[in-house]
């Protein structure tokens, strides 16, 4: 019987990262010497505020924006609480109606839950078999009352690309006064970003899907572009998200876009990675793949047969591998993307997602798909799939 080796491969890098060493170091830098606050008019308080505007200048160099047009956030969650309430009540006179889909993060579906409470519109696109949005649907759903779209560049859960590009589209085409927000969280640093090229007037990013420290991410917010804060404080972020800025994870946030490898050839190697697993999962018998072909190769959603997926995690976690059920936001709940995009519920509830980074490699996904075949065989009470 072939023996697996029990090495750690951590396959759930869509979920979190492990923290890049340039990143470890600048946070313990900051916790440890470099510990003022921006705010105070002293050395220790301007070194600080250095580290404050170099941290800006990293993300904001990173989408071609501004740095004045960067906020740090606590993460991806807030950034789009931020967005979604901010630009929905500044925007409440103009209009009621708002755009999003079916499959976004649940802190933009939960957020427009709020918001229909509060008296808004919310339509939610539903996508294709493939978890696409078509951008013939986004048109039309943009009409001159629309004051707000609300769309991920990236979904979390089967790497499928949205049209923003049609959702400008669609603003321009039907003189909505609407602002555009983009979910980059599963995208910044994995794709090239304009928010100039894509028109967008505010954006979500995280630091701990790119190797960055977790408790710490951005919003992009387009100059001259207007929303109501949530919080009101001591003036930080220029009132938009008050409070002491916690200085050794906006650091390390920084100090991890500054790592971030040539994207074109880190690109080229998650392609390769993903086709390999891609081809071996599509030649197992049961086994089905959710992701797209054009998903971010980062991304690779498939269905396990008739195993569950909580069974087949764990069978894989007791070998030191670690893979997703859906969404770790989801906490095991089954997956409204999955469902949105209508799959037979066997497939839902055995999909299971694998997410990669730069750390990962052939040798761990061979070691993977040995593991996989010798789960699905003891379900089946079969001998392992040979492929």
């Amino acid at each position: 019987m072939e023996v697996i080796s029990l090495t750690e491969i951590y396959f759930d890098n869509s979920s979190t990262t492990r923290v890049c060493p340039e990143a470890a170091a600048k946070v313990m830098e900051m916790m440890t010497e470099n510990y003022g606050n921006p705010s105070s008019l002293h050395t220790k308080g301007f070194q600080a505020e250095q580290e404050l505007r170099a941290a800006r200048a990293a993300v904001a160099a990173r989408i071609g924006a501004q740095p004045e047009e960067v906020y740090f956030t606590s993460g991806g969650t807030e950034s789009n609480n931020i967005a979604l309430f901010g630009a929905a009540r500044a925007r409440r006179k103009r209009g009621s109606r708002i755009v999003t889909t079916a499959i976004e993060h649940p802190s933009v579906l939960n957020a427009a839950k709020e918001l229909e409470r509060e008296g808004f519109e919310v339509v939610r696109l539903a996508p294709d078999e493939w978890g696409k949005i078509s951008p013939d649907a986004v048109r039309k759903a943009v009409t001159p009352e629309t004051i707000l779209v609300s769309m991920m560049r990236v979904n979390n859960e089967v790497g499928s690309i949205l049209p923003v590009e049609a959702a400008a589209d669609a603003i321009e085409e039907a003189k909505a006064p609407a602002l555009l927000h983009v979910d980059a969280v599963q995208a910044f640093g994995k794709l090239p970003i304009s928010v100039r090229r894509l028109r967008v007037d505010l954006m979500s990013m995280s630091a701990h899907k790119i190797h960055g420290p977790k408790g710490v991410g951005a919003l992009f917010l387009r100059r001259g572009v207007h929303i109501e804060p949530l919080a009101y404080g001591g003036g930080q972020e220029k009132d938009l998200r008050p409070g002491t800025e916690s200085m050794p994870l906006i650091a390390g946030f920084g100090a991890a876009v500054n790592a971030l490898p040539d994207l074109e050839s880190e690109l080229a190697a998650m392609r390769e990675l993903n086709g390999f697993c891609r081809d071996k999962l599509a030649a197992l018998p049961g086994v089905a793949v959710n992701s797209p072909e054009d998903a971010l190769p980062y991304i690779l959603n498939f269905s396990a047969g008739a195993v569950r997926a909580e069974t087949m995690l764990h069978f894989l976690s007791e070998k030191g591998i670690y893979v997703s059920s859906g969404s770790a936001c989801s906490r095991g709940r089954e997956s409204h993307v999955l469902k949105a995009m209508r799959l037979p519920q066997e497939r839902i509830a055995s999909a299971l997602r694998l997410s990669f980074c730069r750390f990962n490699t052939k040798s761990e996904a061979e070691i993977f798909l040995r593991a996989l075949r010798e789960g699905l065989s003891r379900a089946q009470g079969a001998e392992p799939p040979h492929v």
